[in-house]
């Protein structure tokens, strides 16, 4: 009689243990997040048929580059450009900018997810607000959020979520969308390593 509740305790503790550390993100620390690809973000006002190709930027042979051009529907002038390392696994984007100190006024990370939906992202563990903007499989901005910092002391399942539809999601500093002018609407143009 005593071996089966030592089984079931022994099976709770671990499922316990296991929820721990999904919920704490300790399974990235083991993990790791792998090598991102690194590139740039050019935003530009103007019709698809007058705007530039941007080029790739040079890197080393372990960090391949990439370039995402962000254009407004009416006209070709460029809003603005931001550096990005591109999160493309699943760790990448979990930990997202959460090991990030601080972005230069024009950097940022480009979220590349498998496949266009609905995504919810969250503020963890961050130490400078962002702007969190979606970006739909056709490469059209179709939400963007001015993300403040948490209150100090909030628990994960506390976090405000900021939802949005797409398959990419840019992430700057907040207000690098209100300084550039950048809009829902806009363009963007993605490298093909990030289609």
């Amino acid at each position: 009689m005593q071996r089966p509740a030592v089984i079931v305790l022994g099976l709770v503790g671990l499922l316990v243990a296991a929820a721990v550390v999904l919920q704490t993100g300790l399974w990235v620390e083991v993990l790791g997040t792998g090598e991102y690809e690194e590139g740039t973000v050019t935003v530009r006002e103007g019709s698809e048929e007058a705007a530039t190709t941007a080029t790739q930027p040079e890197t080393d042979a372990s960090t391949p580059g990439t370039t995402v051009a962000v254009r407004e529907k009416e006209a070709g002038e460029p809003l603005g450009t931001v550096e990005v390392r591109i999160a493309q696994t699943f760790n990448q984007r979990y930990v997202g900018l959460s090991e990030t100190e601080s972005l230069g006024p024009n950097e940022g990370m480009l979220f590349v997810h498998e496949e266009e939906g609905q995504h919810t992202y969250v503020m963890r563990n961050m130490s400078f607000p962002l702007d969190i903007i979606f970006i739909d499989a056709n490469g059209t901005i179709t939400t963007i959020h001015h993300a403040p910092l948490p209150p100090e002391g909030t628990s994960e399942s506390n976090l405000t979520g900021y939802e949005g539809q797409g398959k990419y999601v840019l992430e700057v500093n907040r207000g690098w969308t209100n300084r550039t002018g950048v809009e829902v609407g806009d363009r963007v143009e993605l490298p093909p390593e990030a289609t």
